[in-house]
């Protein structure tokens, strides 16, 4: 018997209970030539112990779907993204980056999937780890895309000292953007003007891509941009630490749950967070990224 669970996206938009059925069909009818255990949940109703247990997560939606619950996943589940709402057939649909199947295409990805015909991509993920001035510690969820520090009022400016390797600087900015490689499409590479963009990618060595991470620091002063390339944008394996200097500040993972902690903590950023194991069908998530770029 194979243990799936469904997890899919619930609103107002009737497209998307309309995927729903058609993908519950698809399944009923799969269950007469496959063993399969199906549960379904809403994303809004998903807890981590729904996770525990399943031999495959499908998660039906777009990329905001999959990035809001993937930190309830560990890291041997094996996850694949169905897109319910592609753009491809409606221009205010999902690009679904990490949804490489549709409902079209689901019936042949899934059997994929079951046989281990898939293709595996484990997705390195950020974290952050914030130790207060009190003594305690938290790790915040992975981050499949981003992950972002900053004061919490955004009028105010984010005050830290930064330190990564030998490297150190007092910094004043909009806050700080830690990126991975294939989340680079997402917010990071909006930050940034396009030939700076380009300049950087064009450092990039492929064999660093499972292992570095990007760091913006958002409105940084022109004049430490020029002395300190390095704490204004980088692509590094080394971990970051940040020692506050603001009132109150927050750690945003993928745009979902904040973390809060106030003047005098410390945090650290680094790869280690456990990684995503998404299946995809056509191509790897390599390849999606770079032909994305090339468009």
């Amino acid at each position: 018997m194979t243990n799936v669970l469904v997890v899919y996206k619930k609103n107002f938009e009737s497209i998307h209970d309309e995927s729903l059925a058609q993908l519950e069909a698809i399944l009923e009818e799969m269950k007469t030539t496959h063993q399969l255990r199906v549960e379904l949940r809403a994303r809004e109703r998903v807890r981590r112990a729904d996770f525990i247990g399943r031999d495959l997560v499908i998660v039906l939606g777009g990329d905001g779907t999959l990035t809001s619950i993937s930190h309830n996943i560990d890291e041997n589940t094996p996850v694949m993204g169905v897109n319910s709402h592609p753009i491809d057939d409606d221009v205010n649909g999902s690009v679904g980056f990490y949804m490489d199947s549709t409902l079209d295409s689901f019936a042949e990805d899934f059997s994929a999937a079951l046989s281990g015909d898939a293709i595996v991509n484990n997705l390195p993920r950020l974290r952050a780890i914030i130790d207060s001035t009190s003594g305690n510690r938290y790790t915040t969820d992975p981050a499949m895309n981003e992950l972002l520090i900053a004061n919490t009022h955004q009028y105010a400016p984010s005050k830290y000292h930064l330190r990564r390797g030998e490297r150190n600087t007092n910094q004043q900015s909009s806050g700080l953007i830690f990126s991975t490689w294939l989340g680079q499409g997402a917010w990071f590479s909006h930050s940034l003007d396009l030939s700076t963009l380009e300049k950087l990618r064009n450092s990039i060595n492929d064999h660093d891509v499972d292992s570095h991470y990007f760091v913006l620091a958002r409105d940084l002063g022109h004049q430490q941009r020029k002395e300190e390339p390095w704490a204004w944008v980088d692509w590094t394996n080394e971990s970051t630490q940040i020692l506050s200097d603001m009132h109150r500040g927050y750690v945003v993972p993928d745009g979902w749950d904040e973390v809060h902690f106030n003047r005098g903590a410390s945090i650290t950023v680094d790869l280690n967070a456990p990684k995503l194991r998404l299946l995809t069908f056509r191509q790897s998530m390599k390849d999606r990224l770079l032909q994305s770029i090339e468009r």
